[in-house]
């Protein structure tokens, strides 16, 4: 038994002196992480959860490369608990069931409570995510999941209301700078400083990702300091003087072609950003943005279609999701475009920021409660179904805020038959006046207002 224990320990230190560098360098308290310290600086309110041992079930939601393994081990470290990591790429039912089990034992004989960290939560289908609930609302396990994929849509809603949701952000260059001048210290190596902007610009917040292009980038430098060319190789590209400048440039380029209806120009740009490395699913978020910042109610298919660009970076991968990616700047530069949805979001933010707030109008209020209907709430109200075309003319505004305009289609695509819709809805009253609709407004004063914003 003790040999057994003794080529255990041997093996589990072969096993770390060999392990990829972002596992050696893996924070093990809560002041060794780099990143995240609206959640885990000082006084923070996860940090303070983990050093009381009150943490109460969690969803940890952020992109690749952002702390959510390392938070669970910190997490496992620090608490009494019994902690129990699985992952939902490979668990099942079952073993939700045998890790109830145990934590129901281990309470029941010491007293003892259970985490049960679960990674990639998104992959339990609905009713392996429903085998968790008892146990969680009770209180006999401690969730704590992990998730790349936004939990609104991904996780039950009964689980996610019993949980807290603790946002994680993608790294600054700063922070990425931080985490490879660790990575040379471990290894004893330098590297030069166009050789870290490269790494650094092309990581995109990713702290695992950072590290796994240096590791490799290390083995091809041998014992000189780290090169450019050495990054280039370590990605199979050329960076082509790919540092933190460049890669914005290089970004920037690319939205204001597609902005800018030239899909030649987009591709082009599309073209050189892979080939230098760039991360796709960077690509793909700068496109779901474009398609409602720039295109909007102009081709409402235009987000639809960015969005399934996004999904097959994840689904397919490169290289072949590079036609996706192509397919959505064609459709992107190619599409009419409109930016009235953001100045409209613009205008009505200002007025939430700067304006009076005013109270929800009592017709519109929660009626559904008992005794609602005798303090007003919902009195009044028009179901827009019942009425003529399914529109009725009511007021949807605080009182202050009635005549306020935020949202004006352009005549280009589709906006423009939206722009028809709200002229005869405006209109229907007969006055040429919608109640919360500004009788003398001027045209001009819209066209300066979007000057203003930056149209």
């Amino acid at each position: 038994m003790a040999g057994d224990d003794l080529f255990s320990g041997a093996a589990e230190e072969r096993l770390a002196a060999g392990a990829p560098l972002a596992a050696r360098l893996r924070p093990r308290t809560l002041d060794e992480i780099i990143g995240q310290q609206h959640l885990v600086g000082p006084g923070a309110p996860l940090r303070a959860l983990i050093e009381a041992d009150r943490l109460t079930s969690a969803i940890l939601w952020g992109p690749p490369g952002t702390g959510k393994t390392t938070l669970a081990s910190v997490v496992a470290t620090a608490t009494a608990k019994h902690f129990v990591p699985l992952s939902a790429v490979s668990a099942g039912v079952k073993d939700v069931r045998e890790v109830v089990d145990g934590a129901r034992r281990l309470l029941g004989e010491q007293g003892r409570g259970t985490i049960l960290f679960l990674d990639e939560v998104h992959r339990f289908n609905r009713s392996q995510q429903d085998a968790l609930l008892p146990s969680v609302e009770e209180g006999l396990l401690v969730l704590i999941g992990a998730t790349t994929e936004n939990p609104f849509f991904e996780v039950n809603a009964p689980l996610l209301s019993r949980s807290t949701l603790w946002r994680l952000e993608p790294l600054s260059a700063d922070e990425l700078g931080e985490v490879v001048g660790r990575g040379l210290q471990v290894e004893g190596a330098t590297a030069e400083p166009d050789a870290v902007a490269a790494l650094i610009g092309l990581a995109d917040g990713d702290a695992r990702a950072v590290l796994t292009t240096l590791e490799v980038a290390l083995a091809l430098a041998g014992s000189r300091p780290v090169t450019l060319a050495d990054v280039e190789r370590a990605r199979h590209s050329r960076l082509h003087h790919y540092g933190d400048e460049d890669h914005y440039d290089q970004v920037s380029a690319f939205i204001k072609s597609v902005r800018g209806s030239d899909p030649d120009a987009g591709l082009y740009w599309l073209a050189r950003m892979l080939e230098s490395g760039e991360d796709a699913r960077f690509i793909a978020r700068r496109l779901v943005i474009l398609a409602s910042e720039d295109v909007g109610e102009a081709d409402p298919l235009a987000l639809v279609v960015a969005d399934a660009a996004a999904r097959a970076v994840e689904f397919v991968g490169l290289p072949e999701a590079q036609l996706n990616l192509a397919q959505a700047v064609v459709h992107l530069a190619c599409a009419p475009k409109s930016n009235r949805v953001t100045v409209a979001l613009g205008r009505a933010q200002q007025d939430v920021r700067q304006g009076p707030r005013g109270d929800v109008p009592a017709h519109l209020r929660d009626a559904h409660y008992r005794s609602a209907s005798s303090i007003g709430h919902g009195q009044g109200y028009v179901y827009p179904h019942d009425q003529p075309g399914a529109w009725a003319n009511q007021q949807y505004r605080p009182d202050a805020l009635v005549r306020n305009r935020y949202y004006e289609p352009s005549d280009r695509g589709h906006e423009a038959v939206v722009a028809q819709r709200l002229r005869q809805w405006r209109d229907e009253d007969g006055d040429g006046v919608r109640r919360d609709a500004s009788p003398d407004a001027d045209p001009s004063d819209d066209e300066a207002g979007d000057e203003a914003r930056g149209r």
